[in-house]
């Protein structure tokens, strides 16, 4: 999907041409469209098509007027009435007339550009763009890091009286998700760091000082991200022996209830044997008799049971 935004005088919008200054938006662009953006822009192609790769990292490159910076964005996904949580690669590249972003996904981070939400977003300003995507991607990091805090304890809640493993893989799920964020956060910050040398961003003071912001705010979701990985991690191990102990106290309550109902049935078992002569077998109150001695004996068998615990 291709997509073109100028800003004006009126303001930011979007075109059906490609002009000076303006902002290209690739979204898992065709070969079509990406050859067309390079003969306009005369951006390299393997800059276009390098954040086309599931598993390319974060990195910086220029060759000649070009800059590429790759930068992974983190992205939520609903499957299976559960949510996920993964990276994606998100590709800026630029030269003196034009910026280019190529993402294989849809991204909230460019959406919020496209939709006007980014205040002061000027498509000319290319540094200063380039920043913006950059702080936005760091506070959306917090924002999913946040939620995925407020989830795990919802399931904290739950496995206290929970037997099951839906519990369990939904935590595993969230820790994955934790490994993704702190693996591309670190990737991310090397980045940010080399960007602080490039001529570019210390064309103007304000920029340089935005980035240093942006590497502020990048740090401190690589910390939040770690605490989250560690807390959810030894949650994790208690829980497991914890819906394990649940398992272990239903089972003992049923072998508690199956010695109770054993004595009965051993008497009723015993009163059922043909035999011409049992005790109390003439006693027009022997059926209630043997039912009073039956459940003196369960209920001599429930206090000792309850006296040890086994309830």
């Amino acid at each position: 999907m291709l997509q073109i935004f100028k800003t004006i005088e009126s303001g930011t919008c979007e075109l059906e041409n490609i002009e000076n200054g303006c902002w290209i938006n690739l979204k898992n662009p065709t070969e079509e469209e990406l050859k067309l953006v390079s003969e306009k822009t005369g951006l390299y192609m393997e800059f276009l098509k390098a954040a086309l790769d599931e598993e390319e990292t974060s990195r910086l490159d220029f060759e000649d007027d070009q800059h590429l910076v790759i930068v992974d964005v983190p992205f939520m996904e609903v499957e299976n009435n559960s949510v996920q949580y993964q990276t994606v690669p998100l590709g800026v590249i630029l030269n003196d007339q034009y910026i280019v972003t190529v993402c294989l996904r849809d991204s909230r981070i460019i959406e919020d550009f496209m939709q006007k939400k980014v205040k002061n977003f000027y498509t000319f300003k290319k540094s200063r763009f380039i920043l913006q995507i950059l702080l936005r991607i760091a506070t959306y990091y917090l924002s999913y890091l946040r939620q995925i805090d407020k989830t795990s304890n919802v399931i904290e809640s739950k496995l206290h009286r929970s037997m099951k493993n839906k519990e369990l893989i939904q935590l595993l799920s969230l820790e994955k998700s934790l490994v993704y964020f702190s693996t591309s956060l670190r990737q991310n910050e090397v980045t940010l760091e080399k960007m602080l040398k490039l001529s570019i961003m210390q064309k103007y003071p304000e920029d340089q000082d935005v980035l240093e912001d942006v590497i502020v705010e990048n740090k401190q979701a690589i910390e939040m991200a770690g605490i989250y990985s560690n807390i959810l991690s030894g949650t994790m191990d208690a829980f497991a022996s914890i819906i394990s102990n649940n398992l272990n106290i239903v089972m003992k309550f049923l072998a508690s209830i199956t010695i109770i109902m054993t004595i009965p049935t051993i008497i009723a078992s015993i009163y059922g044997m043909n035999f011409a002569w049992m005790p109390m077998i003439n006693n027009p109150y022997g059926f209630f008799i043997i039912l009073g001695i039956m459940g003196v004996f369960c209920g001599i068998v429930t206090w000792v049971l309850a006296k040890k615990d086994m309830f």
